[in-house]
């Protein structure tokens, strides 16, 4: 029998214990018949009537002085307590398990030091893209390649609000209500719609794929927050839809490019086509190409569905190591010096326009006038913006 702890017995939490339940008998198949059995569940709450009320305790201790137990899955949410807690278990030899990419973007490394030190394991699958698989293929079956880029959908939240946006012509307050009367987005969407969630995802990635720690603090975040249907319009009539990507890119100049931000992708690209709660993640290696990985980034059966499968690695094998080294990345370049086309949406005169940018494309929608940019460096861009002396909302096109 292996004996689980599971640390907050929220959405995913709960979706864990439901999954041990419905699929036990496949487990025990996979696992040369072995057992799971959930011994403790950590939480501050009292569930009257579940049926595994009983193993509630609202204290850390019991789980660290159970030598019974071999595997800690924490769902927590936050990095306080989670982090002290998984600190903890790992260094009492427990393997851990996480769904939190708050601890794992902010001391992943130092958490799979611990691990690789006491021989467990530390694991993650379900930080990134809920249920779709991303941390183990890129580790394992993208091993022989060395990664070009990241790029991905990783907020459902996000790609929801905009789908709807587009699809029924609303701002952006209306669809994020819905989102949130629909449990999409939380009472307090920030961390959501200002882009902090899909930096700390594409973090996560960014560090997996070039080995070394990459700070949320070190990328640019920008959410979706000023974007309107008519945005959303432009960018279909001319071939693009748009999306909040977090991207990592290894350039020409050796360096990484990191960034959270809205883009314009176009509609040949496999992302512009994921919707709605979805999330997509493409990764192009040197050897086998673009990649693309999709499915539902959320929800308490899909998130669980991730963490389970990293359980299943510990039961086979509980040494199993995968993470970067606990140094900060220094290959990352300054995205103030990258370039990219831009979508601009300001209120200066079109006149005043091409005095500063040139022979550019002009329309106006709404008292607004809108244009692409060519292709031009982040600070000098911003400098010709502070030229207009009017309003102005820009979004990067994907190239």
């Amino acid at each position: 029998m292996i004996n689980i702890a599971i640390m907050g017995f929220g959405v995913v939490g709960s979706g864990v214990a439901e999954t041990i339940t419905l699929n036990a008998k496949a487990f025990a198949e996979r696992t040369e018949g072995l057992e799971l059995n959930v011994k403790y569940i950590l939480d501050l709450r009292e569930f009257p009537g579940h049926p595994l009320a009983d193993r509630v305790v609202h204290e850390i201790t019991p789980i660290l002085e159970d030598e019974a137990v071999t595997i800690v899955v924490e769902t927590m949410g936050g990095t306080n307590p989670a982090y002290d807690f998984s600190k903890k278990a790992l260094l009492a030899g427990k393997s851990v398990v996480t769904s939190n990419k708050e601890v794992v973007a902010k001391h992943g490394a130092e958490l799979q030091a611990i691990a690789r030190e006491k021989g467990v394991s530390y694991l993650f699958e379900a930080s990134v893209g809920g249920g779709i698989p991303i941390i183990r293929p890129m580790w394992q079956c993208l091993a022989s390649n060395q990664i070009k880029s990241v790029t991905g959908i990783l907020n459902g939240t996000c790609n929801y609000i905009l789908t709807k946006m587009e699809k029924d012509k609303e701002d952006f307050e209306t669809a994020l209500k819905q989102s949130q009367e629909l449990g999409y987005a939380e009472r307090n969407p920030a961390a959501d719609v200002e882009g902090m969630d899909t930096c700390r995802k594409i973090s996560i990635l960014s560090s997996l794929a070039y080995g070394k720690t990459v700070s949320t603090e070190d990328v640019i975040c920008e959410g979706i927050t000023k974007i309107t249907y008519d945005d959303l319009v432009f960018a279909r009539e001319n071939g693009y839809s748009i999306k909040l990507l977090g991207r990592a890119s290894k350039e020409d100049d050796g360096k990484v490019y990191v960034i959270t931000a809205p883009f314009l992708v176009p509609k040949e690209n496999a992302l512009s086509t994921v919707n709605d709660v979805y999330n997509g993640i493409s990764v192009v290696g040197n050897v086998v190409g673009d990649v693309l990985f999709c499915g539902r980034g959320a929800g308490s059966l899909p998130t669980a569905s991730a963490v389970m499968a990293d359980v299943l690695d510990v039961v086979r094998d509980c040494k199993k190591s995968i993470g970067w080294k606990d140094e900060k990345a220094d290959f990352l370049g300054d995205m103030t010096c990258f370039a990219t086309s831009n979508y601009i949406r300001t209120k200066a005169e079109e006149n005043t326009i091409k005095t500063v940018f040139g022979a550019v494309n002009v329309s106006n929608r709404n008292g607004w006038n809108v244009f692409i940019t060519e292709q031009i460096k982040n600070c000098e861009l911003l400098t010709k913006l502070e030229k207009l002396s009017a309003e102005w909302v820009r979004i990067r096109v994907m190239q």
